[in-house]
């Protein structure tokens, strides 16, 4: 106690420091516990997209029947009809050489890298058959409308009138299984679009996948490439171009006006295209040819009609 009228009269007594401990004890506490839930990952991670989808085609039980094993439904194909393979021949054979700048291209390649990192998919294949469908984008008509054989649209060419079902309707909400870059060329309004450059990209990327492409630029590039275009010769010439190019790319560097070398073309046809392409040509010849019945039936009807 201060005596009356000392100069320490009106100094109010100090304040207990039991309050502060305490304070202080609760904050630490706290601190440590947001320090374990970090280093478990409990917090400060962003969640995890759900795993994309195993795409299964509804089939006829036969065509179940004759599938692969370990392709439940087969492989996911275009299904071109004889006209657009015709059409799409001819593009293939007399495609013009364009000039591409490099500052256009170098805006695909976000999208690419997060196709490449979502589905397992060499993003150098997934470039090819952007380049083989559409020049990167450039072709005309690329972002309206459908192309010369009035089936398919957009940067990857995606067919829309082979459905039900569509090729186009199998994947078309791919883009959901990533994050969308900020900005790129052409996003649309609404998603999913075969106009819109990632929602394109990322349902090729996902279609390949689901055909057994991966990031091995091998056997399993050239069928999913040969499944991306369909069953036929002109889709042996597509997967050959294809997978030449993207092999070109991984052995020379990424070349946007870099033609496909025609040895490499030559090399991939041998290993993967040939045995194909001679199926096709024994199975085609077989059907022109009629069943022993049918021609023994017509000799039987020749040989009553000279007696």
């Amino acid at each position: 106690m201060h005596p009356p009228g000392s100069p320490h009269g009106h100094v109010p007594s100090p304040p207990s420091e039991r309050r502060a401990w305490l304070l202080a004890g609760s904050l630490a506490l706290l601190g440590l516990a947001v320090l374990v839930a970090v280093l478990s990952g409990a917090v400060g991670r962003s969640p995890e997209p759900a795993p994309p989808p195993v795409l299964v085609r509804a089939v006829t039980p036969e065509a179940s029947a004759s599938a692969p094993a370990g392709q439940l439904g087969g492989a996911i194909v275009a299904r071109p009809s004889a006209a657009e393979q015709s059409l799409d021949a001819q593009r293939l054979a007399g495609a013009p050489a364009v000039h591409i700048s490099r500052s256009w291209v170098a805006g695909f390649y976000p999208i690419y890298e997060t196709a490449q990192t979502t589905f397992g998919v060499n993003w150098l294949l997934l470039a090819s058959i952007h380049m083989q469908e559409s020049a990167f984008s450039t072709a005309r008509g690329t972002y309206h409308g459908l192309n010369f054989a009035h089936c398919c649209g957009g940067p990857m060419q995606f067919n829309v009138t082979n459905g039900p079902l569509s090729t186009w309707d199998l994947v078309a909400d791919s883009y959901i299984y990533a994050r969308r870059p900020a900005s790129y060329d052409h996003m649309t309004a609404v998603h999913p679009s075969i106009y819109d450059d990632f929602d394109a990209i990322m349902a090729a990327a996902h279609l390949l996948s689901a055909d057994g492409a991966g990031y091995l630029l091998d056997d399993s590039a050239w069928n999913a490439a040969y499944d991306y275009y369909g069953h036929d010769q002109t889709g042996v010439l597509y997967a050959d171009e294809v997978l030449a190019r993207a092999i070109g790319w991984s052995q020379h560097g990424f070349c946007i006006n870099c033609g496909v070398e025609p040895s490499l073309v030559s090399a991939v046809h041998a290993a993967y295209g040939a045995p194909v392409a001679a199926a096709l040509q024994a199975e085609a010849e077989a059907e022109a040819v009629p069943p022993r019945s049918a021609r023994t039936a017509r000799r039987g009807k020749s040989a009553r009609r000279s007696a």
